[in-house]
């Protein structure tokens, strides 16, 4: 994945777009069968499900709906996480790019983990 400039580097609406546009475009290069189809689906899936949620966090009606929304952007970072390893696996050939979406899912779930973190703890 390519870096994101520095004063988009923590603009998450942005960044979680980048993402899954970045994975759909590298998507669409891959070998069509059943196996590819049913991940791609998913990943797909998960991947704009991250920033569409971002989106709903952002205009929570409170602090317990901001925080379940953004365990939501979570839950699905953790997801898009386990369709690229079985991506990485089902297309060997391509593993090194898939790594870096893959990094890319865990840097932003460490994001949206301190995020919580801090909200809760703000919260309290």
């Amino acid at each position: 994945m390519t870096q994101l400039s520095n004063n988009k580097k923590y603009d998450l609406e942005e960044r979680t777009a980048l993402f899954a546009e970045k994975v759909i475009a590298f998507v669409r290069i891959l070998k069509e069968d059943a196996v590819n189809s049913r991940i791609i689906s998913q990943l797909v899936g998960a991947a704009g499900s991250i920033g569409a949620n971002y989106c709903e966090a952002t205009e929570a009606e409170s602090k317990k709906d901001f925080i379940h929304k953004i365990g939501v952007c979570k839950k699905e970072i953790k997801e898009a996480k386990h369709w690229l390893r079985l991506l990485a696996c089902s297309n060997p050939e391509n593993k090194d790019k898939i790594r870096t979406f893959w990094k890319e899912a865990h840097e932003l779930l460490l994001i949206f983990s301190k995020i919580i973190h801090s909200s809760k703890r703000v919260e309290n």
